[in-house]
């Protein structure tokens, strides 16, 4: 029997998920343990304790197999706000992905003035291609992956593409109202500038845990960010454009410079024109241009956490990253249509020059709780293993990086800092860098080389933002700040799709602490087998 197409395993998957709303109600204990049967990645659940139900493949679990289920198990702990769930095998994730809500516990509310009605917008890329012929054909000949077609909100591309205009999202509103929206970047290897014509966005959350409202005319997400906002009915009534479209930071790289659209309805707006007569057209927002880093930049920076924090000051690990691109020369046994990447190399990327390469016969997780040997080593570089200008211009002897499984090991409980500093090897690019497992403090972001001896001063200790994934700045850097509190095997890895196939991931091996309240929990019986 033929496998079913990528639209048909979204079309079930968004159901599912729009149906059950994948809501999340804390009981009084804050604690709520439940059973999904969705077989892959719960992106920003903290999973404490239960590394078994993380998802991605050949890192905490090996596939499942047609045919076989599996029984993701874990416990939501405070977080509240919005999340996501996606396929974590090759490209799947673009078309197999949904909301995960978290709602505050029986009998609370919302630190903002509950709204009238909710809406989640997951902003998506279509390819009019099967994605895994994609990126496999890039794999077979070194080059960068085709582009998408266009992108979507809820699947649809909306009416600014001739295929989907009697198909297009319409989000409900009414004057007087306040609504909340959930918005999700599920895009596959785009960020994406998002707002509404002629109406103000008030930030209240992002990646599941609040913020300290401020207004923006325009958000920018990176792949894998969620931002909450919410949107008040206060124009005059009609229809307004929601649209979306790129941010492409990448200098001379190939994007998709479309938008796509979702309809904000009042519902006392005049009826839509009926067949036949003159279309009136809903009012289109004024969009940045596809590479305003200063608006991104602006908004960015505007977050923080609703009150002080406890972001640790002393600090066990402080670790440097350099993440980015490279090129591999051409292998002495490959044809040149295998190397079409620039002058006959390969495209490849590396965080401190290691190419992550995920193993194929059993997982990071279960071999490094049950000690196997031969699977992965704990010497991945705390700094780069050479010194050079890292936004500057690149010798090409650095271009290409060394392939490995190297995963860097963390006692339990102890504080962490990491810098992540972008290269312009190859080109800069503004990446979306995510941990699982943990959220993290990120205590400031700049440009060009991160300067110990200047940037510090621009930390914030007092209340910065709680995230799962930092936009590292293009040609620049950020720095993020954790408690290795959560056993186990935890990838980080850009969430462009691309570079991770490309090899853009570490791992983060965190022993287990004192008693069983600090140590991982055993494989479930149904744990996957390669």
């Amino acid at each position: 029997m033929a496998a079913p197409s990528s639209l048909y395993l979204f079309a079930i998957l968004v159901l599912f998920a729009s149906a059950a709303a994948l809501s999340l109600a804390h009981p009084q204990t804050h604690r709520h343990q439940f059973v999904v049967f969705i077989i892959f990645c719960r992106h920003g659940i903290r999973q404490l304790r239960t590394g078994w139900a993380d998802g991605p493949e050949f890192v905490t679990q090996c596939p499942i197999k047609p045919g076989r289920s599996y029984t993701y198990r874990f416990t939501v702990q405070g977080q509240e706000g919005t999340l996501w769930w996606h396929a974590h095998s090759s490209w799947l994730r673009a078309t197999v992905y949904g909301a995960l809500i978290i709602r505050p516990r029986e009998g609370e509310s919302y630190p903002f003035p509950k709204p009238h009605r909710e809406a989640t917008l997951l902003m998506g890329e279509w390819w009019d291609a099967n994605p895994i012929d994609v990126v496999r054909q890039a794999t077979r000949t070194g080059a960068a992956p085709n582009i998408s077609d266009a992108y979507t909100f809820n699947g649809q591309p909306g009416d600014l593409y001739k295929c989907s205009s009697k198909d297009t999202i319409i989000v409900p509103i009414d004057s007087g109202e306040t609504n909340l929206l959930r918005v999700v970047n599920s895009a596959l290897n785009q960020a994406l500038f998002f707002t509404v014509a002629n109406h103000k966005l008030t930030v209240v959350g992002a990646d599941a845990s609040y913020t300290k409202p401020f207004t923006t005319s325009v958000l920018m997400l990176g792949p894998g960010q969620t931002t909450d906002v919410l949107i008040s009915g206060n124009q005059v009534p009609a229809r307004y454009y929601i649209a979306a479209r790129a941010y492409q930071s990448a200098q001379n790289a190939p994007f998709g410079n479309t938008t796509t659209t979702a309809i904000l309805n009042y519902k006392s707006a005049p009826c839509p024109a009926k067949k036949g007569s003159p279309t009136i057209k809903p009012i289109m927002p004024f969009l940045p241009a596809f590479n305003d880093t200063a608006t991104v930049t602006a908004f960015s920076r505007k977050f923080r956490s609703p009150r002080p924090v406890p972001v640790p000051t002393k600090i066990d690990e402080n670790l440097f990253f350099t993440v980015g691109l490279g090129l591999n020369n051409c292998p002495r046994n490959f044809k040149p249509s295998q190397c079409q990447g620039p002058n006959g190399t390969r495209f490849t990327a590396s965080m401190n020059n290691v190419s992550f390469v995920l193993p194929s016969n059993i997982s990071i997780l279960q071999a490094f709780q049950q000690g196997i040997p031969g699977v992965l080593t704990s010497d991945f570089p705390a700094n780069p293993p050479v010194k050079f200008d890292y936004t500057g211009n690149v010798s090409q002897s650095l271009f290409q990086p060394v392939p490995g499984t190297k995963g860097y090991r963390l006692k339990y409980g102890s504080t962490v800092q990491v810098v992540l500093q972008d290269t312009s090897i190859v080109t800069p690019e503004n990446h979306p860098i995510h941990l699982h497992g943990y959220d993290f403090y990120i205590i400031a972001e700049g440009f060009g080389n991160f300067d110990p001896k200047k940037d510090t001063k621009k930390f914030n200790l007092v209340d910065p933002p709680l995230r799962n994934t930092v936009a590292v700045p293009v040609n620049g850097w950020a720095v993020i700040r954790f408690v290795a509190d959560n056993p186990g095997a935890w990838i980080m890895h850009c969430h462009l799709d691309v570079h991770i196939t490309w090899g853009l991931a570490m791992v983060f091996l965190v022993d287990n602490g004192v008693g069983q309240l600090q140590s991982i929990e055993a494989p479930p019986p149904d744990l996957p087998l390669c």
